[in-house]
């Protein structure tokens, strides 16, 4: 379905370019990914939306194309116009540039989240919420996790170890040295923020950058916990037992929350991501729930009929009977005996014979066939 931009950006169609200016500014405001950790993946997919609505909108030469085609570029069937951010979402500093440039780049000094001048632009309470992040979401981890065949159809559970960041279990991630605390910054007197002003041709102009000293966290620590140094957290080898889905395919990828890195100053856990691999078997080819084999018989077996030994893609064999006459190429079809689905419905094992004529048959057995060949008076 093509995308509806005004309603993306809650805007009538026939909006001024002052007020979708507007409505951005205050959706990026609500949507920010790091304004809204509880809820960040929502949060950036809403992001991007609102990105991509903006740079079309924004544009009179897009806008103009978007109202009269209902698309922009290439995007003739789905709506698909990709901002130019593509997967990368920009961080408050860059949006701030973005719309005053970098001649306010001495106002702002060297740290924009704490300051005031986005409340100025972007309404209050960011300087707050701020303060409030010293202790920050730890990073999500990726692993690789090679299975085999076997285990990918049969699923179960599986243990990993892997290297992560977890809570120093000597200050318990506050980074403080035990029996120690904190003290008011005395930098910042506690309020997390240093204010400044300066003198321009429209006046003076006040703002409020996050103290370099405290973090913005308004205390500093006593003394620094000895293991981590004050940071919270300590690199340390862990094991987590993960459920591997039946039929998991490759290039899949499982997420364990609260698997990953823990936060600096006592902050929660980022998750655990594994992107499954699934070692081949050169027995089988998977075809989505469908496994492919090839059986090589007798060019006797074909014409007489036998039954044969197929082994299962998970283990085992099971009996398959050809009958007599079979050509080379034909397919039978065993139900229920494939790769499992995320309903349980398991797909099917496709067995396709080859069969096998010796290019040098023994003397004994190329005068039975020349006599065979005689008698139906082809030689």
């Amino acid at each position: 379905m093509k995308k509806d931009y005004y309603e993306i950006l809650g805007v009538p169609r026939n909006a001024t370019q002052e007020e979708i200016k507007k409505a951005y500014k205050r959706l990026i405001k609500k949507w920010h990914p790091d304004l809204n950790p509880d809820k960040r993946e929502e949060a950036e997919r809403r992001f991007k939306e609102i990105q991509e609505a903006y740079e079309v909108l924004s544009d009179p030469q897009k806008r103009a194309m978007y109202d009269k085609f209902g698309y922009v570029g290439e995007g003739t069937h789905g709506g698909g116009y990709t901002y130019s951010g593509g997967g990368r979402i920009p961080s408050l500093e860059e949006i701030l540039r973005e719309f005053f440039g970098e001649g306010l780049g001495g106002f702002f000094g060297r740290d924009f989240f704490g300051s005031d001048i986005f409340d100025v632009f972007f309404g209050e309470g960011t300087a707050t919420r701020e303060r409030a992040r010293a202790a920050r979401h730890g990073e999500d981890i990726e692993i690789t996790l090679t299975i085999d065949m076997v285990e990918a159809i049969r699923g179960g559970r599986k243990e990993v170890e892997y290297e992560r960041y977890e809570a120093c279990p000597k200050c318990g991630g506050t980074g403080a040295e035990p029996g120690s605390g904190y003290r008011t910054c005395p930098k910042c007197g506690g309020t997390g923020y240093i204010r400044q002003e300066s003198r321009t041709p429209f006046g003076f102009f006040v703002t409020q950058t996050v103290c370099d000293m405290c973090g913005g966290t308004g205390k500093i620590i006593e003394k620094v916990c000895s293991m981590c140094g004050g940071s919270g957290r300590v690199r340390r080898r862990h094991k987590v037992v993960i459920n591997i889905p039946p039929g998991v395919s490759d290039g899949a990828r499982l997420r364990v929350p609260g698997g990953g890195n823990a936060g600096e100053g006592g902050g929660d856990y980022g998750d655990l991501y594994i992107i499954v691999r699934v070692r081949e078997d050169p027995r089988f080819k998977r075809s989505g729930q469908d496994i492919i084999y090839d059986a090589t018989i007798d060019y006797t077996q074909a014409i007489l009929g036998a039954t044969i030994d197929v082994p299962l893609p998970d283990g085992g064999t099971t009996k398959l009977k050809v009958p007599p006459g079979t050509s080379h190429g034909t397919i039978f079809r065993l139900k229920g005996m494939g790769v499992p689905s995320s309903s349980g419905r398991r797909g099917d094992l496709m067995v396709r014979v080859n069969v096998d004529i010796p290019k040098s048959p023994s003397r004994r057995e190329r005068k039975l066939i020349e006599e065979i060949a005689k008698m139906k008076g082809y030689i």
